[in-house]
């Protein structure tokens, strides 16, 4: 490493404050909506999916979001920019209600965007992000994946600050799950909820699968990424992984921007990448609205029992 890249580096103390949200993906496991609809856009109950992860990455104190998005994806910049014709519409109802809703997206944080040509993965994605992160390490958040709390995230940036490198969060999948995911290989440290990374392997067979402690879709990244990224050949799937760079920077030293810890999380996450935890996601949060759980609730049950006496 010469002395430029050392005077470049930041410390490990260095403060993370942007998040990157991949958004370029085809979304072709729910066409025929996705045809012209990002999936993204996809709503859970009345708020689009990617808005749940804004308010994440704003609940962890990460105002400053960059898009990396895609042709077809412009309905997603319009729901994060403001809607003056609408929002004078609702005024001059005085549907205040629905004019805080609709104001609310445009006012989370700053929103950026940068364009990923074409999808060559989630490794080429955080690619994108290089010019607008610089040297600072910063926040990684998939859409697919949303956490009910911003607590994961800001223990997940807590744990970069004091121990520095990267950070990933981990959750225990059954075995035939595994070949879903990127599974680590890991190794216990003093804190109970903190591994040390020693190995990263994306979607393994599950007899080759280092553990069944499968990467969910938050990382706190060490700006070292980058570099290794930039020589990162495509992997499975003829995609640039982010798996096997920060497999690359498990196996290095703290100085080289190595190392790489998982934060175990045990807590509720929606996977809404596939139809039916889409649907069970919707369910869920609807349940939990007070506007809706009054009437909906009743209705389930009606619905469950007639499908368990076979009656139509």
């Amino acid at each position: 490493m010469n002395d430029a890249t050392e005077q470049k580096r930041p410390s490990a103390s260095a403060p993370v404050t942007k998040a990157v949200v991949p958004a370029a993906g085809l979304g072709t496991r729910f066409l025929p909506a996705t045809k012209a609809t990002p999936k993204e856009m996809l709503p859970i109950v009345d708020k689009p999916a990617i808005q749940y992860v804004v308010e994440e990455a704003v609940a962890a104190d990460l105002k400053d979001v960059l898009m990396i998005t895609g042709r077809s994806k412009r309905s997603i910049e319009d729901h994060f920019d403001r809607a003056y014709e609408l929002e004078e519409a609702l005024e001059a109802k005085g549907d205040d209600a629905r004019l805080r809703s609709v104001r609310e997206s445009s006012d989370l944080a700053q929103v950026h965007y940068v364009r990923q040509g074409e999808p060559r993965g989630l490794g080429h994605a955080v690619l994108c992000a290089e010019a607008h992160v610089g040297d600072n390490p910063f926040a990684v958040l998939l859409g697919d994946d949303l956490i009910e709390s911003a607590d994961l995230l800001r223990r997940m940036i807590e744990v970069r600050e004091r121990r520095g490198g990267s950070v990933v969060a981990l959750m225990e999948v059954e075995p035939e799950q595994v070949s879903l995911y990127g599974c680590a290989g890991i190794e216990p440290t003093d804190e109970e909820d903190v591994v040390a990374v020693t190995d990263l392997v994306e979607k393994p067979a599950p007899e080759h699968a280092p553990s069944r402690w499968a990467i969910i879709g938050r990382y706190v990244c060490d700006p070292a990424v980058f570099p290794v990224l930039h020589e990162t050949p495509p992997g499975r799937g003829g995609e640039i992984q982010l798996t096997d760079a920060l497999r690359e920077l498990a196996r290095r030293k703290p100085e080289d921007g190595g190392t790489v810890h998982g934060v175990l999380f045990r807590g509720r996450r929606y996977d809404t990448g596939n139809k039916a935890d889409y649907i069970r996601t919707v369910v869920d949060f609807a349940c939990r609205r007070p506007d809706l759980a009054d009437e909906l609730l009743p209705w389930l049950r009606d619905f469950v029992e007639r499908q368990d006496a076979g009656r139509p």
